[in-house]
């Protein structure tokens, strides 16, 4: 799986060095929402525990051509979910490789798969094993504004494939209904700010 997640940068990297002349670095950071498949019902627990299925990401970009473009990130991100009332945490790093267009003026849309690597794993305090695979892929779709170096965009991200941990101690489940598995399928809305270099 991990030579797998490094022939995917290889390849960004070779589309790198084949790039149009019009090409862009940069850096990004922002926030994540992780909605667990049910917005509205996690919208209104963070309404009352606004550090509930809140995460945060940061990393860098490149960003080749102009009308359309390819744009490869990495990204570093940490996202925690409310399962029963105790959070799941998950550090992972995300290669998205995103295909875009420009519309009108500085409004562009963009999708592409998004390739994930498990980093850690944690439920309150739990440790958790035998996450099913540590390499997943996803799917993100977005759209975005770019004023200048600055840029905000907001995309949707989704695991294709069912991706399941399992707790390694199973005598502390805070909830037998969960049968001592998870899913930890990426399913969130993501909001990002760009600063081009």
């Amino acid at each position: 799986m991990k030579k797998t997640l490094l022939t995917v940068a290889l390849a960004a990297v070779s589309a790198i060095s084949f790039a149009q002349t019009d090409s862009s670095f940069g850096i990004k950071a922002g926030l994540n929402y992780n909605a667990n498949g049910d917005y509205f019902e996690s919208a209104s627990t963070v309404a009352r525990n606004p550090d509930r299925n809140v995460g945060y990401h940061i990393g860098f970009f490149g960003q080749f051509g102009s009308s359309v473009y390819l744009r490869p990130e990495l990204v570093y991100t940490s996202i925690s979910s409310d399962y029963d009332n105790d959070d799941f945490k998950m550090q992972k790093l995300d290669l998205p490789l995103l295909i875009g267009a420009k519309i009108i003026g500085p409004l562009h849309v963009f999708a592409g798969p998004a390739f994930q690597y498990i980093l850690d794993t944690e439920f309150d305090g739990i440790t958790i094993s035998d996450i099913k695979n540590d390499f997943t892929v996803g799917l993100n779709i977005g759209a975005g504004i770019n004023l200048g170096k600055l840029g905000v965009d907001l995309r949707y991200e989704r695991g294709f494939s069912d991706n399941e941990a399992r707790f390694i101690n199973t005598n502390i489940i805070p909830n037998p209904s969960t049968n001592d598995r998870i899913d930890t399928r990426p399913d969130q809305i993501i909001l990002s700010f760009s600063l081009k270099l």
